[in-house]
Parts: structure tokens; C-alpha cells; sequence
């Protein structure tokens, strides 16, 4: 998995933070508040989204909400915000990987649909935030997954070819960004995005349930 590698770049919700636990919960806490009914196959649509782009959804789906995708945005954040900081942690194992991936001199990034702003702050609430060399929002670029431009502004950040990176996702979306960028990408287990698995393993070119695998080599070359 890591033969000619020189960067590691990670999606966050569900692959680097467990945190997808969290969203389905705002969301429907934020649809009773303002009496919304939630369509068929509201969260399957938004995957992939970034933070931005689910704001402009929501108001595409409830166009009677009388705000601003900034507006939205501000109060998703004021909801969630304290969840991360005080009860999402990290994946099993990862925190120990990334350090090894470092001390053999390979860099580490982050490429997520979530607001940058978000991201840095849990970083730094686990302590790991000098571990990252590149973190980057979907929001910062023209589309979120699958389009692969937050992977190759990661890579160029980096200063790494993308063929030379290793992607961690946990959705079949983001699985799809890191092969559209050139990207080797392991997908790794969720609890959100299990009914997913089959896909995923269809999509990935390795499988984990968690990072202590890698070390193992145990992992599934699919």
C-alpha cells in the first residue's frame, strides 16, 4: 500500500475523526426546529457535498427557509460546534500511523467537505494539529466529491504528483475524488457508510477497519 508513496491525505468525518455519528442528528434537530419534512434520500444526496454546498441544498430542497447559505451555514456551526470539540475522537489507530508516516518523511494532508475552520479547531482540541502540512475545505474549490479538486489542491500544496499519494475516505463519493485525482485510495470502515461497504470495496484499491491494520498488513488489497 505505501510502495512509492510520498504523501498521505485524509478525508476527516468517518475516515480520520468518528464524527459522521453527528450530522444526521443536526440535521433532523434543524428540520424540527423550523418544522421541515425530510425527503427520501435527503443524506444520500448530500454525499460528497461540501459544507458550503449542502447549505445551498438545504435551501434548494426548503426554499421557504428565509436565509442565507451564510446564515445556514453560521447555525449548523453554532450546533455542531461543541460536539467536536468535546466529544469526537480519532479513528483507531490513527493518530499512531500518521506519526510513522512522518518519521519516514512523508507528508500529511487533509482534504475535507467540511468547514476548514471546524477541522482546524478539532485538530487542535486533539493536539494533532502539527501534524498536518496541507488542510483544505471542498469550499475552497469550484465542486465538492467527486470532483477531485480539493485532493489535487492538497497534492499542490504538498508539492507531491497526486500519482504519489495515498487517500484515506470512508464514502463512496470521496472514493471516487481520490481515484479522479490519480489518487491510490483505502477506504475505511464506518458505521455511517456501511450499508455503503460493498461499493466502497468495489471503488477502493485497498480496505481497512481501522489504521492498526496497516502496520499488520492485514488489510484487503481489493
Amino acid at each position: 500500500m505505501l510502495e512509492e508513496i510520498d504523501s498521505i491525505i485524509f478525508d476527516v468525518d468517518g475516515t480520520l475523526l468518528d464524527s459522521m455519528w453527528i450530522w444526521p442528528s443536526i440535521d433532523d434537530d434543524y428540520l424540527e426546529k423550523y418544522h421541515l419534512t425530510k425527503p427520501e434520500r435527503f443524506h444520500e444526496n448530500m454525499e460528497g457535498m461540501s459544507y458550503t454546498e449542502a447549505a445551498h441544498y438545504f435551501l434548494e430542497v426548503f426554499p421557504d427557509l428565509p436565509f442565507t447559505p451564510q446564515e445556514v451555514m453560521e447555525e449548523w456551526m453554532e450546533m455542531v460546534y461543541d460536539k467536536y470539540m468535546t466529544q469526537v475522537e480519532l479513528k483507531t489507530g490513527a493518530r499512531e500511523f500518521i506519526e510513522r508516516m512522518r518519521d519516514q518523511g512523508k507528508t500529511i494532508g487533509i482534504a475535507t467537505s467540511n468547514a476548514r475552520e471546524l477541522v482546524l479547531d478539532t485538530l487542535e482540541s486533539l493536539g494533532i494539529r502539527h501534524l498536518f502540512d496541507s488542510v483544505h475545505s471542498a469550499c475552497e474549490v469550484e465542486a465538492g466529491k467527486p470532483s477531485p479538486a480539493v485532493y489535487l489542491l492538497v497534492a499542490e500544496d504538498l508539492g507531491v504528483d497526486p500519482s504519489r499519494c495515498l487517500v484515506f475516505e470512508d464514502v463512496p463519493m470521496g472514493i471516487l475524488a481520490g481515484k479522479n485525482a490519480g489518487m491510490r485510495v483505502c477506504a475505511v470502515e464506518d458505521a455511517f457508510s456501511s450499508p455503503q461497504v460493498q461499493k466502497k470495496r468495489e471503488l477502493a484499491d485497498y480496505y481497512i477497519q481501522d489504521y492498526t491494520e496497516i502496520e499488520k498488513r492485514t488489510y484487503e488489497v481489493l
